[in-house]
């Protein structure tokens, strides 16, 4: 490309624009004169620059590239950037990117370009390495206490490909359970691990596993064994395609066994394959165990990811629900069918009722039911249905006798009658947990309650 002659402040008009900064140099280094061309290069205070040796106004590790930019300049050619640094005023470091071009045997003309977008997109994939291998170490952490729980659990497991129903890994207890080792175990068929009549239960439950992502109960007879046993399977994705965790979890025969043992072996296996859910709790609320079917609601693989957590940290409203069931439980002995919802592991909320009672062990533990919602639904809501359409024809019947705004006052008062209500019966008449779960004051509660009726004479 040809410019036609051009004077020197034109030319250095058009240095300024083409370059965030343009410096005159001569062959020793020194600085003879600056052009700034970019604002935020004002706090390297580049006109303090002229006198001085370039490669004192960058950092210490930069200077070798500008003593290797002085030495062989381009002729005209396409030159070779390189990256230097700046100190700031400010503390910080500027980088910028310059090629020297000679202008004639005393003069170089040094270019710089900012590389501030560039630093800030190094600066991100950096962080975004670093962040990475720590979410891979966290990975591995992981990785490595699952296989210490994996190996060390006192119940039989099996890791078993979902596909074709191959073992691929399996505890010492498992080995154990089985008489075998791991070499003649690994990549055979788990169906060869129990007696052929329980092949159609054991096939049946890995695939319902893997149908619902639940937890899933079955009875199954190992091989060359006059043991039954109760079986938990768990499908989990992996890098594999699906595998599902295939648990044994109990053993039915049980020779010589003392008659209370007994009884209380029942007992537990009965509680562990309820339909219901079942918690046991110290005084605080501390979960101590629980059930399959509890695991199953909260979507939870294995009880570790509940055992020691307070409960209140799984219910919707927290300390206001806990709060009501434990004035109730230490009152009354005792809670039938309190409404709440259980949060899940999986973010979604399940509405259930929870029975609880206190146990007359030395620690007065408590055991509660978690009965899901929805299996009561069909026998709940017709009445309750029924009665809002009544309450709904009640409020048709006043149009033409009423404005619309004075219908939509009794719709409100209508509503919170009923809100109040509800929580009345939630909370069994304790008047300042009704309030707390209505976000109402205690004083605000009374008030309504009086003006909707509802009022005893302890409210006066």
């Amino acid at each position: 490309m040809k410019l036609p002659p051009l004077s020197a402040d034109k030319l250095a008009q058009l240095i300024g624009v083409a370059s965030d900064i343009a410096l005159v140099i001569t062959h020793q280094g020194t600085v003879q004169s600056v052009s700034v061309g970019w604002d935020e290069l004002a706090v390297l205070g580049c006109s303090d620059w002229i006198g001085r040796p370039w490669a004192d106004t960058v950092t210490s590790e930069s200077r070798i590239k500008i003593t290797d930019m002085l030495a062989s300049p381009s002729n005209g050619q396409r030159g070779r950037w390189r990256q230097v640094n700046h100190p700031s005023s400010q503390g910080r470091e500027i980088p910028l990117e310059y090629t020297v071009l000679q202008i004639n045997d005393k003069l170089l003309l040094a270019l710089g370009r900012g590389m501030e977008a560039v630093a800030s997109l190094q600066q991100r994939l950096i962080e975004s390495q670093q962040k990475l291998e720590r979410d891979y170490q966290r990975l591995r952490h992981m990785e490595g206490k699952s296989r210490i729980l994996f190996e060390t659990a006192t119940e039989p497991s099996f890791t078993v490909d979902g596909a074709t129903q191959r073992v691929l890994e399996l505890n010492p207890s498992a080995q154990a359970l089985l008489g075998q080792g791991t070499k003649r175990l690994q990549d055979r068929d788990v169906l060869e691990c129990f007696e052929p009549a329980s092949h159609d239960e054991v096939l049946s439950l890995l695939r319902m596993a893997q149908a619902t992502g639940r937890v899933e109960m079955g009875r199954a007879r190992v091989l060359d064994h006059d043991k039954e046993v109760t079986l938990s399977a768990k499908a989990f994705p992996s890098d594999q395609g699906a595998q599902v965790l295939l648990r044994c979890l109990g053993q039915e025969s049980r020779p010589h066994q003392d008659p209370q043992e007994s009884d209380r072996a029942w007992m537990q296996e009965a509680l562990e394959r309820a339909p219901d859910g079942w918690i046991l709790a110290d005084r605080q609320g501390v979960i101590l165990s629980a059930n399959a079917e509890f695991l199953s609601q909260m979507g939870a693989i294995s009880l570790a990811q509940l055992q020691g957590q307070p409960l209140e940290r799984w219910l919707e409203r927290g300390s206001v629900d806990w709060g009501v069931l434990q004035t109730n439980v230490r009152q009354l002995g005792y809670v039938r069918n309190f409404a709440t919802e259980l949060k899940t592991f999986s973010g979604l909320n399940l509405a259930v009722e929870i029975t609880a009672l206190t146990l007359s062990d030395p620690q007065a533990n408590w055991m509660l039911y978690v009965h899901d919602i929805h299996r009561l639904r069909q026998t709940n809501t017709p009445a309750k249905a029924a009665g809002m359409a009544d309450s709904v024809a009640q409020l048709a019947q006043l149009v033409g006798r009423m404005p619309m705004k004075d219908i939509v006052g009794e719709t409100n008062e209508m509503i919170e009658r009923m809100c109040i209500l509800a929580a009345l019966d939630l909370t069994r008449n304790n008047r300042a947990s009704a309030a707390e779960m209505l976000g109402l004051s205690r004083q605000s509660l009374y008030v309504k309650l009086r003006r909707f009726g509802l009022a005893t004479d302890k409210d006066h």
